[in-house]
């Protein structure tokens, strides 16, 4: 259980990086907007090959992926919406989506550990990619609303360890659970990311009007399904 938690928080440690950058103020414009697309790239990755795939693979019937990818995204829908309507709320959507798809991803990055297998690097280090951006871009939107750097930073602290909590309870009690709730979990995820990407990620890096950020989508979900499929 220790080991699952420490290898989620390994992955997650990236969106306390991404803060960081965005702290030191020397990533904006078209730079920015090139993390972002590649980092979407990469998010589109692991919900093509990491999160959707699996589901298919483990559910009996497909419903549970149904029922899981629509629930992943209507609740993102739903709280991205609350979100909005709250004053000062810039760069707290990317915080949420963040949250919902990194903590049913750290479940299942948990349950791949039972029996004694190790990590895979290469799913580490594409959810280590994809978590950049997500969290340069919600700390520059919230450092701009006037949040303190030290609320930013905390913020993406506590995220980290509650995917470390996460990692734990899913090597510690979904060991036995059914390949459905497996499936409804991965596809959860699933959903949240696309809604964050369409609405959000994708949005904010074409904003800059930057031509490169189609290229840069692209690499990103190279990169990703390269280390996922050799994995």
């Amino acid at each position: 259980m220790a080991a699952a938690g420490f290898w989620a928080f390994v992955g997650a440690s990236s969106l306390i990086l991404g803060a960081l950058i965005a702290m030191s103020g020397r990533l904006s414009g078209w730079a920015l907007a090139l993390l972002i697309g590649f980092g979407s790239g990469a998010l589109i990755s692991a919900v093509a090959y990491d999160l959707i795939e699996e589901a298919v693979a483990v559910s009996a019937t497909g419903l549970s992926v149904a029922v899981g990818f629509i629930a992943g995204a209507v609740i993102y829908f739903a709280g991205d919406q609350l979100i909005q309507r709250m004053p000062g709320s810039g760069g707290l959507e990317v915080l949420l989506g963040a949250v919902l798809d990194g903590i049913p991803e750290s479940v299942v990055l948990g349950l791949s550990l039972v029996g004694g297998a190790g990590p895979s690097v290469a799913v580490l280090v594409a959810i280590f990619i994809s978590n950049v951006p997500e969290s340069v871009a919600s700390s520059t939107d919230m450092l701009k609303g006037g949040r303190r750097p030290r609320w930013v930073l905390g913020v993406w602290t506590l995220v980290a360890l509650a995917s470390a909590l996460a990692a734990g309870l899913g090597y510690g009690l979904f060991a036995g659970a059914s390949g459905d709730v497996i499936a409804f979990i991965d596809a959860f995820a699933a959903g949240a990311i696309l809604t964050l990407l369409a609405s959000e990620l994708l949005p904010s890096a074409h904003a800059e009007r930057n031509p490169f950020v189609g290229l840069a989508t692209a690499a990103g979900f190279a990169v990703a399904a390269m280390l996922t499929l050799n994995a």
